[in-house]
This record gives C-alpha cells, sequence and structure tokens, in this order.
C-alpha cells in the first residue's frame, strides 16, 4: 500500500508515490520488496533483515537508513513481538512488513492526526509515539500491581511470587524495548546523511525525552520489584525465626523431663522413691512444676 504526506495520510498509487510531489510512506510485503526495491533508488548497501528480527535499531547507508522494529505486544508481553523492517531517505519511508503490524498503526494515525506542516518527520514522530501511546498507563498498572502484592505481604494474605516474576519478567523486556527506541531515536536526531531537516530534528529529540522518561520510570518499577521481594523473604525468615524459637523452647522445656525419665528408666534394684506409694504422684507433680516454671521464664523473657 502506498500513502502521500499530505495534511493527513492520503492513499495514493504506485505511480503517484514515485512522483515526487509529496513525500510517500510505503508498506510492502517482503516478496514485493524484493521486486519493487529498485522503484525506490534509495542508496542501500546494507539491505534491512526481514527473515530474522530481534531489536529495533537503524543503520546509516550510503544514502539510505534501514532498520528494524521488533516491538512486544502490549496485551501479551510474554507472546509474539511485532517485528517488521524499513528503509527511508529524504523522499520517504518503506516498511517491509508480512503481518500487518504497520497498516494497524497507520490506520491509527489516520484515524487521529492531521498535520499543519506535513513531513516525514512529523510522520515519524507520530508513528514512533503510536509504538508507546499507552505505555504509561500500562506502567502506572503494573505499580497498582506492585502495590496489592505489597499489601498482600503486610496484611499476611497469600503472597503469590510468580505474579511478581512475571511482573519483572515484563519490565525487563519493556526496559530493553526503550533502550532500542532512544538508539533508534538518537541515530535519526544524528541526521548523518541530512535526510531531515535540521528545524524538525526536534519532533525526534521530544520523542527521545518521552522515552527516556518511560525508560526511568520502569527502571524505578523493577527496584520495586526487588523491594517487593527483599520484604517477602524478610517476612518467611521473621515466620522461620519464629518456629525456630518455638521449637527451641519446646525443646528446652522437654530436656530436664527427658532427664527424670531416663533416670527412671534406669533398671537399678535400689533406686529412691521406687517403693514408695508417692513416688509416682512426686514425679508428676516436679514434672508438672517444671513446665510451669519454664514457661513462665520464656514468657518473663518473651520468647513466646
Amino acid at each position: 500500500m502506498y500513502y502521500l504526506i499530505d495534511t493527513n495520510l492520503r492513499k495514493c498509487t504506485a505511480k503517484e508515490c514515485h512522483s515526487g510531489e509529496f513525500q510517500y510512506v510505503a508498506v510492502l510485503t517482503p516478496e514485493e520488496w524484493a521486486s519493487e526495491c529498485e522503484s525506490f533508488e534509495m542508496g542501500i548497501d546494507m539491505e534491512p533483515e526481514t527473515l530474522e528480527i530481534y531489536t529495533t535499531g537503524a543503520e546509516v547507508n550510503y544514502d539510505s537508513v534501514t532498520g528494524t522494529f521488533s516491538i512486544p505486544d502490549r496485551n501479551n508481553m510474554s507472546g509474539e513481538y511485532k517485528e517488521f523492517a524499513f528503509a527511508l531517505d529524504e523522499k520517504g519511508i518503506v516498511f517491509i512488513d508480512a503481518g500487518g503490524n504497520v497498516t494497524e498503526i497507520i490506520n491509527r494515525i489516520i484515524g487521529s492526526k492531521k498535520w499543519r506542516m506535513p513531513s516525514l518527520e512529523r510522520f515519524i514522530y507520530d508513528f514512533l509515539e503510536q509504538i508507546v501511546h499507552e505505555d504509561a498507563r500500562i506502567l502506572e498498572s503494573y505499580e497498582k500491581k506492585l502495590d496489592a502484592l505489597e499489601n498482600d505481604i503486610e496484611s499476611g494474605k497469600e503472597f503469590n511470587l510468580d505474579i511478581l516474576n512475571d511482573i519483572k519478567v515484563d519490565l525487563r523486556d519493556l526496559r530493553t524495548h526503550y533502550s532500542q527506541l532512544i538508539d533508534l531515536a538518537q541515530e535519526f536526531e544524528e541526521n548523518e546523511n541530512n535526510f531531515f531537516k535540521p528545524d524538525l530534528i526536534r519532533f525526534f529529540r521530544l520523542f527521545s525525552n518521552r522515552v527516556s522518561r518511560l525508560y526511568d520510570m520502569d527502571n524505578s518499577l523493577l527496584d520495586y520489584t526487588i523491594q517487593i521481594r527483599d520484604t517477602y523473604q524478610s517476612t518467611l525468615d521473621v515466620k522461620e525465626n519464629h518456629i525456630m524459637t518455638i521449637l527451641t523452647v519446646v525443646t528446652t522445656i522437654f530436656m530436664p523431663l527427658t532427664l527424670i525419665a531416663g533416670w527412671y528408666g534406669m533398671n537399678f534394684r535400689y533406686m529412691p522413691e521406687l517403693d514408695s506409694v508417692l513416688g509416682y504422684p512426686i514425679v508428676i507433680g516436679v514434672s508438672i512444676l517444671i513446665v510451669v516454671v519454664s514457661l513462665i521464664f520464656f514468657k518473663i523473657k518473651k520468647w513466646l
């Protein structure tokens, strides 16, 4: 599909796209790009990767800029990334996309953007902005989830460590994505081939600053996950210490009782109280007294 960058994106034919009257946006499949790339007359000495895309980034060619996008699905961070490539020069930008991801973004731009001063720079800014336009809200939702997990720990409710780990993985993926977007925007801002007008490079700086704020917010949330994990571990340690204290107290109480049982379990003929009618009650009383005295002692020491 072909579009002209007018007051908004306007669909056109391939002939209109190449006429040079307006800067253009083209969305092609890898097969279409292979057959039509020469018609765009871009000085490409490094073909954009269209089969195996792993990162978001850009490479400066002799007379063009090529690169790739690898965008995590905000609705399913653990799912497949949205991947496509691009090539651009001063005349326009071509997206090479086999999955319809670019068309989805462009349709959102068509439905929401109208430009007083249309330009390739402004289109690229709006395109990049569509990638992250909901991320502040998404990060806020992660913050609320983390707050809920922290409250569960403090209130003694059952804590789900898997949820915390999933959030941590998502935030790490987003942080990597933001870092790559910042590098991409800075590459455009560098304007090595002078494709962009100097007074419009500010759009890339605006985008870079916005993503930097998202990056910082993401980093803060990652620190928050570590804090929550440490709090949870501290809670477990307190519980384990309490259990060990109780076991120690029980063991201490029963040690003298064990000693008495050991003594009176000996098979010596001449042992005191063996022939006494009060021997058994006396031993029971002594044992109860030991338990009571021990419990009082531990209460005074606040070990119970």
